[in-house]
């Protein structure tokens, strides 16, 4: 049987000017690749230029991943099988973390093949790290309700939950609906509830604070349009 090949998981940016968090041996990796599955085809290739100058862009192979179609796990299953080294690049800095490749690398462990995760920036744990909030127990929701009463509903139900099992709830928005939120959690939170706004990640603007709710009642922030990540945590 021949060698079947091996699933690089690559970290991408998570800001344009963040290519600092980016490790040198990410190259390295780059280049034992043949093939790659991105959730952006353009911005990856963008920014494998960007670490790799001299990457000669159309000698590789390039597929899209979207949600993982059965013909996009089909095709990764092939290239797996030929002997071919895969990058799997996502939007989110790391890849399979609130990211579509988690169904290629489900794929790759069903076929026995190699998976190797490389280092990078995750904005789910930038924003723990830094917000002082509970990192034993913590959990990410992803995207809270768009209706408005679901909303709330879904934001005292995290409250609860972080109260009765000292967790840490961690969530994002579409950034140019941020200000709405914000503002939100500041309306139907408890006034002790901890909130921590983690904003432009590894960029120049990067900028995380927490705080109460009573406090952020007194505070004006423009949060509109900038990638960010909400944390809350009840204190007894």
């Amino acid at each position: 049987m021949e060698q079947q090949g091996t699933v690089y998981l690559i970290p991408s940016l998570l800001d344009e000017n963040g290519s600092d968090a980016i490790p040198s041996y990410i190259v390295p990796a780059v280049k034992q690749c043949q093939v790659f599955f991105t959730e952006n085809e353009r911005t990856a290739r963008r920014f494998l230029k960007l670490i790799w100058r001299e990457m000669v862009i159309d000698d590789y192979e390039w597929h899209t991943i979207h949600k993982a179609e059965e013909q996009v796990k089909a095709m990764f299953r092939q290239r797996l099988k030929e002997g071919k080294n895969i990058g799997i690049i996502s939007e989110a800095g790391c890849p399979c973390i609130a990211d579509p490749g988690q169904v290629l690398v489900a794929a790759a462990q069903e076929l026995g093949v190699i998976v190797k995760p490389l280092v990078g920036p995750s904005a789910i744990l930038l924003a723990l790290m830094a917000s002082g909030m509970n990192g034993q127990q913590f959990r990410f929701n992803g995207y809270l309700p768009i209706d408005s009463l679901q909303k709330i509903a879904a934001i005292k139900d995290l409250e609860t939950v972080s109260d009765k099992s000292d967790c840490t709830q961690l969530f994002i928005e579409t950034p140019y609906r941020n200000n709405q939120l914000l503002e939100t959690l500041v309306k139907h939170c408890r006034p002790t509830t901890r909130l921590c706004i983690a904003c432009d990640l590894t960029g120049k603007d990067e900028w995380i604070r927490t705080k109460t709710i009573a406090d952020w009642k007194k505070e004006t922030v423009d949060l509109h349009k900038r990638p960010a990540i909400f944390l809350i945590h009840t204190t007894h």
